[in-house]
């Protein structure tokens, strides 16, 4: 296989440094530009020096049209509204987006979709092996213990997170959901406090902690009676997610238009 042309929008943030090194060192990629908001103090400087590599020839833009036009896939880890525009970006240019944006909401997720009739579109709340893995299991679980366990999922992030709880805490929530067949937002619990009574039977509950460093914690509790299910991921290092969204950019070149996700990239049966 050619080498695969990736472009990188919203480069200079935590997840955009990691995306250029992890690029950087696959053989199987050519890094062909990266772009950041206007008001960036990155724009101008050399996307290795941004992420601490030797010079690598291109330059921070704050134009994303021709990074869509020059890559074959762009990866996007940055902000819904954002994501929603580059989303229209890749069914101009035909290029594939792998989107790894977290807080996506219905009017986002439309746009999305009407991009996937013209191009690839790979989303996904987490890009690692370990937490699609989780997912798929958490779905199973909830699958086989009845409702007399009670589902609890918590999650935990740096204190620089702006939305939550986190999208993959949710994207665990429809798992579950969709083990006991259910619809999430009927019996989503996302915020006690005060009096709010006793639990309700079927609920699927969230809790959500932040502070220091943490790159991102989920557990899903399974909870009845005399005894305790626990599935747990924990990340230290966003080179995991990197690495997935690299693989995620890999396995859609050359697919046809369409909405996937990280079970499609995988292999993982539905």
């Amino acid at each position: 296989m050619s080498d695969v042309r990736i472009g990188i929008v919203g480069c200079a943030g935590r997840m955009g440094v990691a995306l250029i090194r992890e690029v950087a060192n696959n053989p199987a990629c050519v890094l062909v530009g990266g772009s950041e908001r206007t008001e960036s103090d990155a724009i101008g400087r050399d996307l290795g020096d941004v992420a601490g590599l030797e010079p690598l020839g291109y330059t921070v833009t704050a134009e994303p049209k021709k990074l869509f036009v020059d890559a074959d896939v762009v990866l996007d880890f940055t902000v819904p509204a954002t994501t929603a525009d580059h989303a229209a970006l890749a069914a101009e240019s035909g290029a594939a987006l792998v989107i790894g944006t977290t807080g996506l909401e219905a009017s986002h997720m439309a746009a999305l979709e009407s991009a996937a009739q013209t191009t690839p579109i790979i989303q996904s709340a987490n890009m690692s092996l370990g937490v699609n893995l989780l997912v798929q299991l958490t779905q199973q679980v909830a699958e086989i213990l009845d409702p007399d366990f009670d589902i609890e999922i918590v999650e935990m992030h740096h204190r620089y997170k702006i939305d939550a709880p986190s999208g993959t805490a949710l994207a665990l929530g429809r798992a579950a959901a969709q083990g006991r067949g259910v619809d999430l937002d009927k019996v989503a619990d996302r915020g006690r406090d005060g009096m709010p009574g006793e639990r309700k039977r079927g609920d699927i509950g969230f809790a959500v902690l932040r502070g220091g460093n943490v790159v991102g914690d989920h557990s899903v509790v399974f909870a009845a009676d005399n005894e305790r299910v626990e599935l747990t991921h924990k990340a230290t290092d966003r080179t995991i997610f990197a690495r997935g969204a690299v693989r995620a950019a890999l396995w859609a070149h050359g697919k046809p238009p369409g909405f996937y996700g990280m079970s499609d990239v995988l292999g993982f049966e539905n």
